[in-house]
């Protein structure tokens, strides 16, 4: 291994650093990204010598990797392991993936197409691997003789998997929603919805297919777009609805450029299609929240057919007037209610109000100046406003930051950019940016902008929560609008637990498949979860799995290693006989089933 310290210099002048690996593959030279630390001058602003902080950075690097090189044994096991040490954890995802029946289609669509290696032992390598060791198709084959069964793929049949694997996608949801909803209770009248991205470590864009006439017929996928952290890295928009307890329904995938209002609409249309569903009442953030989408979710346009339903987050400090207006006139209710085991109080009013809203007419043609028509429309809408002391408490420190940043850019503004100036310029007065190079333009006066601060200081605390459901009481709108959450931890588990980014793969189709793979080990986990009725969390029951194991004894006799309470109650729940300390290989293989 290889660390050293990489300066890419950008068509503009400005120079990227990362810590960069460079080994050799075939006599060529390759390199690898360990870390990003953005622009040079950025790293000057926050740490004074970038030089010196970037060279502490890649000692901090090299001990970290020289210390896992030197570690040989992992001191949280009862049990030394040898080299014939396999998992046997992952019988317990095993075991729901047969529950599944998806393997029923991965069998169908391998004899459709006459493929020589296992679809279904493929999809199953990837999801365990995904699951309890994740890594790129690549890792994952070297790795693939840590779990007890063979696995018997080379590396070019797990790349070839993913194309047929991806041709089964709608069935598999299908397939997952029929062996789920009965057995778990699953209900999708109350869906949540929501978006988020994943980086590429590259830096082009993926190049739209135009037609003779240069019009875009097909956008390219990796494309730079809105990411919370800013990052420079071209990425994929991923959509994903959730069922009211928790379980992944459905996902897509959408060029990185793409805004996320627009894909909300067409993907619950499928999901109520595919899975035969009246009504589905979308709970999404304020992201979400605008015109067409509220007009079609409560069925007020043309077609009034198939009428589903809205929970919306909504920025008071972006509405108009007249709700402004509303939210700060008092005469609001006080409840005690009972929240994570603490009494609160839920200081709350709702209105049903005549809404005005446009809604874009595709079928109207268009304007003169080549627009397409909109059409004015009234539409009831229950808004409900809560106040909370601390949502106040921490929009007050979080604005204070940004104030002292906007205090320091109109000291040094030749320190910012419009990226890294984000939050603050809102604050400041007369600052405008060169739309080529992104920097501050001269010759305005920078003043910090009071009357700003001011008016949004007016409406700390306060919270509010849009229906179409004018029936919801306020309580219920906000018990409904906090399952939200359920989606920002399952975003956050593909991408810590599953380490599903960067993404290592390129090809569209791959890309798209690399999202099934997640989807059915979400899934899978979700089961998991139920099944031991949530006594543990997720942390610590991947951290058992996967320290479940077993080694060779003698002959066909292996050894059990790593049984712990948890081990021992996921075998009563899943059925499955190992709380044995020794076992013959004849048995273990009928406890699989492979």
């Amino acid at each position: 291994m290889s660390l050293f310290i990489k300066k890419y210099k950008y068509p503009n002048g400005k120079i990227y650093c990362s810590i960069v690996d460079g080994y050799r593959i075939n006599n060529k030279t390759k390199h690898k990204v360990i870390q990003k630390y953005g622009y040079f001058e950025d790293i000057e602003k926050l740490h004074g010598d970038a030089n010196k902080f970037l060279n502490d950075e890649l000692m901090k690097l090299k001990k970290q990797f020289e210390s896992k090189i030197t570690t040989t044994f992992d001191t949280n096991l009862d049990n030394d392991f040898n080299d014939d040490t396999f998992n046997i954890g992952y019988a317990y995802l095993k075991k729901i993936f047969q529950e599944l029946n998806i393997s029923d289609i991965l069998k169908a669509k391998k004899a459709s197409i006459n493929i020589e290696y296992s679809l279904s032992k493929a999809c199953e390598l990837l999801i365990y691997s995904r699951i309890l060791n994740p890594g790129s198709i690549k890792y994952t084959y070297e790795h693939k003789n840590q779990f007890f069964e063979p696995f018997d793929l080379s590396l070019n049949d797990l790349y070839r998997s993913l194309k047929p694997l991806l041709d089964c996608k709608e069935d598999i949801f299908k397939c997952i929603w029929d062996n789920t909803k009965d057995k778990y209770n699953r209900d999708a009248s109350i869906s949540y919805y929501d978006c988020t991205n994943y980086y590429f470590e590259i830096e082009y864009d993926d190049e739209d297919i135009l037609n003779d006439k240069g019009e875009i017929i097909k956008k390219g996928l990796r494309k730079r777009g809105p990411e919370k952290n800013h990052r420079p890295d071209p990425i994929v928009e991923m959509g994903l609805l959730l069922d009211k307890q928790g379980f992944p329904m459905s996902y897509n995938v959408f060029p990185g450029n793409t805004s996320k209002k627009e894909t909300i609409i067409p993907e619950i249309n499928k999901v109520k299609k595919r899975h035969d569903i009246d009504k589905i009442i979308v709970v999404a953030d304020r992201g979400l929240n605008c015109s067409n989408n509220m007009i079609k979710m409560a069925g007020i346009d043309l077609d009034k057919k198939n009428r589903d339903g809205y929970v919306y987050g909504q920025s008071v400090r972006g509405a108009d007037q007249e709700f402004k207006d509303w939210v700060l006139s008092g005469d609001y209710e006080v409840d005690t209610i009972i929240e994570d085991d603490k009494e609160i109080k839920f200081i709350h009013k709702s209105r049903i109000y005549p809404k005005k809203m446009y809604i874009t007419r595709v079928d109207l043609g268009l304007t003169k100046k080549g627009n397409k028509k909109r059409q004015l429309i009234t539409v009831d809408q229950k808004q409900m406003v809560y106040y909370s002391r601390k949502y106040a408490d921490k929009q007050k420190r979080d604005r204070q930051a940004v104030i002292e940043k906007a205090k320091d850019l109109i000291k040094n503004p030749g320190s910012y950019t419009k990226a890294t100036s984000y939050g603050a310029a809102g604050y400041i007065n007369n600052i405008k940016f060169d739309k080529d190079t992104g920097v501050i333009s001269n010759g305005s006066e920078l003043t910090l902008n009071e009357d700003k601060i001011k008016e949004d200081e007016k409406y700390d605390g306060y919270y509010s929560i849009v229906t179409s459901e004018e029936n919801l009481s306020d309580l219920e709108l906000r018990n409904i609008y906090r399952g939200l959450s359920k989606i920002e931890e399952t975003f956050k588990i593909t991408k810590s637990e599953f380490n599903a980014r960067p993404i290592n793969v390129r090809l569209e189709d791959h890309i798209d498949a690399h999202f099934l793979i997640c989807f059915i080990s979400l899934i899978i986990i979700r089961i998991l979860q139920k099944k031991v009725d949530e006594k543990y969390s997720l942390k610590t029951l991947l951290e058992k799995i996967k320290k479940f194991q077993c080694t060779h004894e003698t002959g066909n006799l292996y050894k059990f290693i790593g049984y712990k309470p948890e081990i021992q109650y996921l075998n009563e729940k899943l059925e499955l006989n190992l709380d044995k300390k020794y076992d013959k290989r004849e048995n273990i293989k009928k406890i699989l089933k492979y």
